[in-house]
């Protein structure tokens, strides 16, 4: 199941970042398909981390 980032905005909800985790990988695509990526979801998890901690570093 695809679901809609929080942060994406845009005219009407044109411009998103949807994911999609099946438990072992995370897929990420642009809702207009241009775009469409597998990363494990190891990498996915640290990646997360790292977002959230500059998020911490700039308030």
């Amino acid at each position: 199941m695809w679901r809609k980032s929080s942060r994406s905005n845009g005219a009407q909800g044109s411009d998103c970042v949807e994911i999609a985790l099946d438990g072992s990988a995370a897929r990420i695509r642009d809702s207009k398909g241009q775009a469409d990526a597998t990363v494990v979801a190891p990498a996915w998890g640290a990646f997360l981390a790292l977002v959230k901690a500059a998020d911490q570093l700039r308030k």
